[in-house]
């Protein structure tokens, strides 16, 4: 086994543990596992690794994969995934919330999300969801937005914004749900960056301490939380400037999915750990 190979069965490994961890808990057997990523593996050997010009072929999935020509037929016979709607969700809502925070129309006079009419008036939560989550039913997002304890209703057939983002706080089909988008969205970057230097990397980076005493955690975790959130809220507004379906009169070419995510970790160190 060369080093490259050695390095990254060991990153592999690294990753797979929390995942697996979250599978173990919920019930996920290896077999289940297994055709999931049987069906992952021959998806993008058939979708990008095919030879220029040649239609792609079970035959070379095979060679490529280590999987028999039967058994690729048989996982490509498999029921494609399914998460509910998690990611919709997730994305129609956190869009909703931004637009909340951010945009003036639906602020109050000192700069904060003010409390919004249901429908029925000028500037209502009605508006902000059809600027901003365009044709679906505004009380569909309102419906989820108090699922997930992100607003409350108020008096007067209003509603108060509580959360300044969007993390559901009850059922976990939408938390595994944004595992899969976060968690897919840093590995593909770390793929963009291999190899890659200067200006054609993306932007990829952490700090990390690992002999801190427990009792500076918890100001650790709220320091995390206040700067994380201000640099998202900033980000968030610069970059709705350039977004076409927020700003229809952006002119350019092509169409790009960009973004930027921010995520706090602890865990415990062993007391004979390398320092």
């Amino acid at each position: 086994m060369d080093s490259l190979t050695k390095a990254l069965s060991s990153a592999v490994d690294r990753l797979l543990r929390p995942l697996v961890r979250i599978m173990l808990r919920n019930g996920i057997p290896y077999g289940s596992f297994a055709d999931i990523a049987k069906r992952v593996y021959v998806d993008v050997a058939f979708q990008e690794f095919s030879i220029e010009g040649r239609k792609p072929s079970a035959s070379r999935v095979s060679v490529i994969t280590g999987l028999s020509r039967k058994e690729v037929k048989r996982v490509r016979s498999l029921p494609e995934p399914d998460d509910l709607g998690a990611v919709e969700r997730y994305n129609r809502a956190a869009r909703v919330i931004s637009g909340w925070i951010r945009d003036t129309t639906f602020l109050d006079e000192e700069g904060k999300p003010a409390d919004l009419a249901i429908e029925g008036v000028e500037n209502s939560f009605s508006d902000l969801v059809k600027k901003y989550s365009g044709d679906i039913p505004h009380r569909a997002i309102l419906d989820e937005l108090i699922r997930v304890g992100a607003v409350v209703r108020t008096e007067g057939n209003g509603v108060r914004l509580l959360a300044r983002g969007y993390v559901p706080s009850t059922g976990n089909a939408d938390k595994i749900g944004i595992l899969g988008v976060d968690v897919s969205d840093l590995i593909s970057t770390i793929d963009h960056n291999l190899g890659r230097a200067g200006d054609d990397a993306f932007f990829q980076r952490k700090v990390s301490y690992d002999n801190l005493p427990e009792e500076n955690l918890a100001g650790i975790r709220m320091m995390a939380r206040e700067h994380g959130q201000k640099l998202l809220e900033y980000l968030d507004s610069r970059m709705s400037e350039k977004d076409r379906d927020v700003n229809p009169e952006v002119q350019g070419t092509g169409r790009r999915r960009a973004g930027v995510g921010v995520f706090y970790f602890e865990e415990g160190v062993e007391e004979d750990s390398e320092r």
